[in-house]
């Protein structure tokens, strides 16, 4: 009895020995995909199949990282700075959008994706200085009258946070902004156990807390420019009621845009024709008055 007794202990030991090893390694390689995100890069095959001209320009932050960028001029005296998401690459269909409406459009692959420099993502904390970067060389251009972003998903949160810091952007659109980096996490990763173990070791490589990406607490900086929320009601990357929360911590003027049914960063893809019509009527009202 006394054999079978230890054995039995043995085996609970090793297997919950085991279970917490299991954990640990899957916690760890989740943390390292959002640090570490795969790097896609942009062709411009859509851009050239529609004959917007472009040049490939090298952009870098104030804390030294060398960003891959694209920037077509403007026609109409106004720049449009396009954000893209994490683990995606440069926006072509957004960069489309604005240029073919006579608008410059700077796009870039932010830090650790594409072509850019940079060991990790931060998903909107560092992500600020690419933004500045895109910023200051949009600046230093001839013939610039107004400047304008729009980013998606953490594009988007980044956007919204560099404008709060930069009264140069004169209007956002945030397409499928969260409101805070805690909230998308406990959204993305459903199993309690998993959170705290995944958020320590995403912590412990950038040496941030996630605590500090909140864009729900900077946007209302923005105003009294102009924010244009836009969110998808189908979207499971993010909390549904981002959007609203966004939304009401914004001052005046403020829009917020909301679809059934549309997946995340979705909408441009559900409602083109719409979605067209109301971003560049936004920022031809406010950026070209």
């Amino acid at each position: 009895m006394h054999y079978w007794a230890r054995l039995t202990t043995l085996i609970v030991v090793s297997l919950l020995f085991a279970l917490v090893l299991s954990l640990l390694a899957i916690s760890y390689q989740q943390a390292m995909n959002y640090v570490h995100p795969p790097r896609i890069v942009a062709t411009g095959e859509l851009l050239r199949q529609n004959n917007i001209e472009y040049r490939e320009i090298e952009l870098t932050t104030e804390d030294g990282v060398k960003l891959s960028a694209w920037y077509t001029p403007p026609q109409n005296g106004a720049v449009i700075l396009v954000a893209h998401g994490h683990a995606d690459r440069r926006a072509e269909d957004f960069y489309l959008l604005f240029a073919s409406h006579g608008y410059g459009v700077i796009a870039w692959d932010f830090r650790a994706h594409g072509t850019s420099e940079g060991d990790f993502s931060t998903i909107g904390y560092y992500e600020v200085y690419d933004v500045k970067a895109a910023l200051d060389f949009t600046l230093a251009q001839p013939e610039i009258e107004h400047i304008g972003g729009w980013g998606g998903s953490m594009g988007a949160v980044t956007m919204i946070r560099a404008a709060a810091q930069y009264p140069q952007i004169e209007a956002v659109v945030a397409d499928s902004a969260f409101a805070s980096l805690e909230d998308a996490i406990r959204l993305r990763v459903p199993y309690p156990i998993l959170q705290p173990l995944i958020q320590f070791f995403a912590e412990n490589e950038t040496g941030l807390s996630a605590g500090v990406v909140r864009p729900v607490d900077e946007i209302a900086q923005i105003s009294p420019r102009p924010v244009f929320i836009i969110q998808g009601m189908g979207d499971t990357a993010i909390p549904l009621d981002s959007g609203q929360r966004l939304y009401d911590a914004a001052g005046e003027p403020k829009i917020l845009w909301t679809e059934e049914s549309v997946p995340h960063m979705n909408m441009f893809a559900y409602y083109e024709t719409r979605y067209t019509n109301r971003v560049i009527k936004f920022f031809n009202e406010y950026l070209l008055k």
